[in-house]
């Protein structure tokens, strides 16, 4: 009876011990995270001085994303033997020239993906990459300031397919007017006197035309987290019909060493690109602009990530 007690006791008494452990180490825990959480503030109040600094500031992330598979003798699906495989990349870069009377914002993104299917069975199809997302652009917004937050300014913005088709089409904006910087991650750009020249063998589909430019951006990175997102549209005064918008956004969470996780997703409307699916590559040479379906064009990239 003896033993039991002493057992019971020296039972009792180790799990006081291993809880007040446990409960010692949970506030430790918690006191390093908030040590933790006021050290990144002081970071990030470091950060935001440094970023009202004038001068150049440039960077880039991206993210990249592919897989590979082999399948020999695999009855259960439609192609039992076959290899496949897909890969594909983003890159956002930027330089930005930040002055007391002026400023000059430049940026770039890159977005491509190939792909395959290889019937090990038929040696007529075609076993090579072939691409399937193929996304450029390039602007450069230069401004004078008018107030802390207001600028009179001047934007150039170009976008391209550059794997098939290059310059075919092609989009140039060209706009003066005004942009608002509320705060120094965020760009807002409104240009009532934009000409979008378009470039295209097409031209009974493509056409260029006067109208307003409008663009937001944003761009931040907190801790480990970078990420984008960009609204881009060209509303035409000559024809609703030559309008268009993108909006584009792109994530990256560093997890070691620069490396991490990233995400870039994409959405897009253009009738003028829509027409001209339709006619030269489903063959439908009835089309106009009043009978096609202007589907959402959209994308997405899932993949490993590395920041500049």
């Amino acid at each position: 009876m003896k033993k039991c007690i002493c057992m019971l006791a020296a039972m009792a008494g180790t799990w006081f011990t291993v809880a007040q452990s446990a409960d010692e180490l949970k506030a430790e825990k918690a006191a390093k995270k908030d040590s933790i959480a006021a050290i990144q503030g002081r970071v990030d109040a470091l950060q935001a001085k440094l970023d009202a600094i004038p001068g150049w500031k440039t960077g880039a992330f991206g993210t990249i994303g592919g897989s590979f598979s082999s399948f020999d003798n695999w009855y259960a699906q439609g192609i039992p033997n076959n290899a496949s495989g897909a890969i594909g990349f983003t890159v956002n870069a930027f330089a930005n020239l930040k002055e007391e009377k002026f400023f000059w914002r430049n940026a770039a993104n890159l977005n491509l993906k190939w792909v395959k299917l290889d019937d090990k069975d038929d040696p007529t199809d075609d076993d090579s990459f072939r691409e399937t997302t193929d996304v450029f652009n390039l602007s450069s917004l230069y401004g004078r300031n008018i107030t802390k937050t207001l600028a009179a300014s001047g934007l150039m913005e170009y976008r391209t397919t550059i794997l098939s088709n290059i310059n075919d089409p092609g989009y140039l904006d060209l706009g003066v007017g005004g942009t608002w910087t509320p705060i120094p991650d965020l760009v807002v750009v409104v240009h009532p006197l934009n000409y979008n020249f378009v470039f295209s063998k097409e031209d009974n589909i493509f056409d260029s035309s006067m109208g307003a430019k409008i663009v937001a951006d944003y761009t931040r990175k907190i801790g480990a987290v970078s990420f984008k997102t960009n609204f881009s549209t060209f509303q035409s005064y000559k024809n609703s019909d030559l309008s268009n918008w993108t909006w584009t956004n792109s994530f990256a969470y560093t997890l070691w060493n620069m490396i991490g996780v990233g995400f870039d997703f994409g959405l897009r409307s253009s009738k003028q690109e829509a027409l001209n699916y339709a006619i030269n590559t489903l063959g439908d040479t009835g089309a106009t602009f009043d009978t096609i379906d202007n589907d959402l064009q959209t994308y997405y990239t899932l993949g490993l990530s590395y920041s500049f």
